[in-house]
């Protein structure tokens, strides 16, 4: 049992580690807001994900997985939201351009932590990938519930650490960041991955 949940957490920081809408968001809101936000909106990511864990150990995320038309709104839903983000970093990168005086580190509209969680809840994938994957990866020497439920738990600890070490690595090239021409850059840059994963999210299947 013990090599088969080092197997799965091997896995599970490889898949961690691949950059995603999650990175693009946590990017966004860290440099934006500084890294105290940042942090929070890893907070709010990671609560998805255990939001996610409940909703597949219970099986609802099965139902979900399987229902074509459940699986739709959602992922409008969130591809929705990942445009209005990508839009939104487009607007603050002209608008840091225009020339007008900028605070050293402009504050984000909206709570953090709800950016992270409202990004990551909408995330139909993470329902297919727990629904798809995980029942693989649970050791066998555990009732499916609880390997299920160990497995999301070690997921939402590793996605809590890769992204909260990325947030501090921003945090140390701050002065970097906080250059104008570098925040426009990097804003015009995470607006268009944002909105290109909205576009990939839409365009996705189960």
């Amino acid at each position: 049992m013990l090599v088969q949940f080092l197997a799965a957490a091997g896995v599970l920081a490889v898949l961690t580690m691949v950059p995603g809408p999650d990175m693009a968001v946590t990017t966004k809101r860290a440099l934006a807001s500084g890294w105290q936000d940042g942090l929070r909106t890893v907070g709010g990511i990671t609560a998805g994900l255990l939001i996610w864990g409940v909703l597949t150990v219970v099986g609802l995320a099965a139902v979900l997985a399987a229902s074509a038309a459940a699986y739709t709104v959602v992922k409008l839903a969130g591809a929705a939201y990942l445009v209005f983000l990508g839009v939104q970093a487009l607007w603050h990168s002209r608008r840091n351009g225009s020339g007008a005086a900028q605070p050293s580190v402009p504050s984000a509209a909206g709570s953090p932590w709800r950016t992270g969680l409202v990004s990551n809840v909408f995330n139909p994938k993470i329902a297919v990938f727990y629904t798809g994957l995980l029942p693989t990866l649970a050791p066998s020497g555990l009732s499916s519930q609880t390997g299920m439920a160990l497995l999301v738990l070690l997921h939402a600890v590793l996605t809590f650490l890769w992204l909260g070490s990325y947030v501090m690595l921003l945090a140390k090239a701050r002065a970097f960041f906080e250059r104008p021409a570098v925040r426009r850059a990097m804003d015009r840059v995470t607006g268009v991955v944002l909105i290109g994963f909205g576009v990939k999210v839409a365009t996705s299947q189960p």
